[in-house]
């Protein structure tokens, strides 16, 4: 299959109406800060004729494909190297220090779950590897490998909220005492033994936590996250609106927080008149989370867990106007 054919973007539809109102003006530029296979950029381009795109991506392998993808578009889109937390770098570099939109998709990408040698699929074997960039940084099997085991207990509770996780561990430490892991089907085995019958019943694949919790500590994605939005909030022009879909509970908190603080009221108590700087920054789009639909689902069934959650810049910090 071709990278257009096996990828199907999830709530697009949804994501282009909620920005549309920011990208009309020519001259706009959308950030999409996790390019994948391009599939959000290239709806973004050809949706918006006027708008420039600068799209991200630590994936090399994405980039390249997004950027055959994309071709067409010539240079209205520019494609980036880097982790979505590099946004002011980035921004900064092109000289593009406002925009008028930004998409996250957070999480593992589908090409990313669809090559088996990448380790990201629990329901294949494959090397432990989960690196988004595989030009740097550990892989999982050097996580399960070398971590101390309290450091491993931590992981899978606080990334993949897994109860069993002191179980798997104590299992994980006997295992690599006799042989170092490599492969993702010897830890899926294990999970499935060390997990009691109870655990096994509900939940999907057992090993699913696990994969989740090895991932987001491989690619430091949540602490990519909490310094992201933020800076894309902050990276908005005034009437510039951003959208983010999440696939897991501890990405979408983080989503909300951001959002709710910028869309708070901060004076104190018993002010008369609230003075500019205590004024909210951002107006919230969503209502909590918006789902996907049933369509939306059966049109891609990676869309299940998706949640999407939208705001627009009404104003600008004092710092940034001081």
């Amino acid at each position: 299959m071709t990278n257009n054919t096996r990828h199907v973007p999830v709530m697009l539809q949804r994501c282009l109406d909620m920005l549309a109102p920011a990208l009309a003006e020519p001259g706009a530029v959308v950030v999409d800060c996790t390019l994948g296979l391009g599939g959000h950029s290239e709806a973004l381009l050809s949706t918006f004729p006027a708008a420039r795109l600068i799209a991200l991506d630590r994936d090399t392998s994405a980039l390249k494909l997004a950027g055959e993808r994309l071709a067409p578009y010539g240079d209205r889109a520019t494609l980036v190297h880097a982790v979505y937390d590099e946004l002011p770098e980035v921004l900064a570099r092109l000289g593009t220090p406002r925009v008028q939109g930004v998409l996250f998709d957070l999480g593992v990408s589908s090409m990313q779950l669809d090559e088996a040698d990448r380790g990201f699929a629990y329901a294949q074997d494959a090397p432990l590897d989960m690196r988004m960039d595989q030009t740097t940084g550990i892989s999982a099997a050097d996580v399960l490998n070398t971590y101390a085991p309290g450091e491993l207990v931590r992981i899978l509770r606080s990334y993949g909220e897994e109860k069993q996780a002191k179980r798997i561990v104590e299992a994980v430490v006997r295992e690599r005492a006799k042989e170092p892991f490599t492969n993702s089907a010897r830890l899926v085995e294990l999970i499935r033994d060390a997990l009691p019958q109870a655990a096994k019943r509900t939940g999907g694949n057992p090993a699913k936590r696990t994969f989740q919790a090895l991932r987001i500590e491989v690619n430091g994605e949540l602490a990519s996250v909490e310094r992201a939005v933020p800076a894309a909030v902050k990276a908005l022009a005034v009437g510039g609106r951003i959208a983010v879909l999440s696939y897991q509970s501890l990405e979408d908190r983080l989503v909300k927080q951001v959002f709710a603080a910028g869309a708070a009221n901060t004076a104190p108590a018993g002010l008369p008149v609230v003075p500019e700087r205590y004024q909210p920054r951002l107006k919230l789009l969503t209502r909590g989370a918006e789902l996907p639909t049933e369509e939306e689902v059966a049109e891609n069934r990676r869309a299940a867990p998706a949640r999407l959650r939208g705001a627009e810049r009404i104003r600008e910090n004092v710092e940034d106007t001081a």
